[in-house]
């Protein structure tokens, strides 16, 4: 019986990976050494500093990548599934017959089929991949918490703070919860202020509009403005009298408030989707995929560094039964044509160079398909695709075993993910971030994946 391995990560082996999920401060490590290391770029990975973007296209609940991107057509019946695989517009390279117009622009993406982790359960995997991390940090479960590891955005915005008052992320259109939120979609243990924007809604539906760049009756951007000098008098007045860290906290809240009621229109007309052409709106797809997709392209262009777009609501690709007929009929048309869409539609903009594109799940299916035509969890292997921000498309970078079950050749982490994201928005991995008491951790501990840019 096929089982994950749980000793391919191990311990932490290095400082800089008890610097990370361990807090350097309770380590021996001087402090004033650390504080004195602040955030460097020093250039030195390959695509570093390429993207001015970050789109993270999250499938939630864990896409089958045997019948999608890793099919083995010479596996058992009971592994190898329904599906064969076809041909892309690169010689040599196959992916499963139902994402047609991804398997047309395979020269502008590469495939990694060697994505891997250890902990097969959804909330931890999604903390994982949605933050850059191998293993859980101290005091964080399957629910979200101020112990968790901040998101890509959060980073970001620790590192690079922008000067508008306006985060440096959105998330759409949904929140990961189960009755509880999903780990990986905050700042974390950085704080609420480092929080990324999440948009709830459905940018599909004809009536979608955000409230929060809505002003009210008789307010004007004028007036907003006003509000915040006066808020600012209050603040400068009562900063004796209140924790300091609370104040800020409090003063970074309220900007970004403020920010989004006085948001350049450029980003304000960003949601409005009426603005983009039918043809443009039909190419991506009349679909909540398609939408939230354009969405994200339209954010971009407004500058917004980071947009995490969710592939549906919790768990959508949560394939445990009916796997094919699901894939085929439900989540794999609406996904084919929204992605092939972004790419295309960025690359024809001339900001493909700019923005990298990452489409992922937390984690993979079985190999061996169940007694209800499904698979279920495992984390074993699994595959992504990325592009833009000098990736070099078709190309396929690592390979599975014959059953899709374990990198058959160096398997790539979530960490790793989280340090080729930040190299290619001109961070060092290795950068200082710091709690809310001031210890501080290096960003990330992965390793950037080089082979993307040879």
């Amino acid at each position: 019986m096929l089982t994950p391995s749980h000793s391919r990560i191990g311990f932490m082996t290095s400082r800089r990976e008890a610097l990370q999920v361990g807090f350097s401060g309770l380590l021996g490590v001087g402090l004033t050494d650390i504080l004195s290391n602040r955030a460097k770029a020093d250039g030195t990975s390959p695509g570093f500093g390429r993207a001015k973007s970050f789109i993270l296209v999250f499938q939630t609940g864990a896409p089958s990548h045997q019948d999608i991107w890793d099919l083995k057509p010479e596996a058992p019946a009971e592994i190898r599934g329904e599906y064969s695989p076809v041909d892309t517009n690169v010689p040599g390279i196959m992916v499963g017959p139902h994402i047609p117009k991804l398997a047309a622009i395979a020269d502008k993406y590469a495939i990694i089929r060697s994505m891997t982790h250890d902990l097969p359960g959804h909330e931890q995997a999604t903390h994982f991949v949605l933050t850059g991390i191998n293993q859980l940090p101290p005091g964080s479960t399957h629910i979200a918490s101020r112990t968790d590891w901040p998101c890509y955005s959060a980073g970001l915005q620790a590192l690079r703070p922008r000067n508008d008052g306006l985060p440096s992320g959105v998330m759409l259109p949904t929140y990961l919860n189960n009755g509880y939120g999903f780990s990986g979609q905050t700042g974390g243990f950085m704080g609420s202020q480092y929080d990324p924007w999440h948009v709830k809604g459905d940018p599909n539906h004809p009536s979608f509009k955000v409230e929060e760049l809505t002003l009210q009756p008789g307010l004007t951007i004028d007036r907003v403005d006003d509000r915040r000098a006066l808020l600012g008098s209050l603040d400068q007045q009562r900063r004796d009298l209140e924790n300091q860290a609370s104040s800020q906290n409090l003063s970074r809240s309220a900007g970004q408030a403020y920010g989004l009621l006085g948001a350049s229109g450029k980003f304000r007309e960003a949601f409005d989707m009426e603005r983009e052409p039918a043809e443009v709106r039909d190419r991506y797809g009349r679909h909540s995929f398609g939408q939230s997709l354009l969405l994200a392209r339209r954010l971009v262009e407004s500058g917004m560094p980071v947009v995490q777009v969710n592939m549906g609501s919790m768990n959508t690709w949560d394939t445990h039964g009916n796997n094919f007929n699901h894939l085929k009929n439900v989540l794999l048309p609406p996904f084919d044509t929204g992605v092939a869409a972004l790419i295309s539609d960025l690359d024809e903009r001339g900001l493909l160079d700019e923005t990298l594109v990452i489409a992922v799940g937390e984690f993979g299916r079985t190999p061996k398909i169940n007694e209800t035509a499904g698979r279920d969890h495992w984390s074993g292997v699994f595959s992504a695709i990325y592009a833009g921000a000098g990736v070099r498309g078709g190309q396929v970078i690592g390979a599975s075993d014959a059953q899709a079950a374990y990198p058959a050749t160096r398997g790539w982490y979530p960490a790793d993910i989280g340090a080729t994201v930040y190299s290619a928005l001109g961070i060092d991995p290795s950068s200082m971030i710091y709690d809310r008491v001031g210890r501080p951790s290096h960003v990330n501990a992965g390793r950037v994946i080089a082979p993307l840019y040879s």
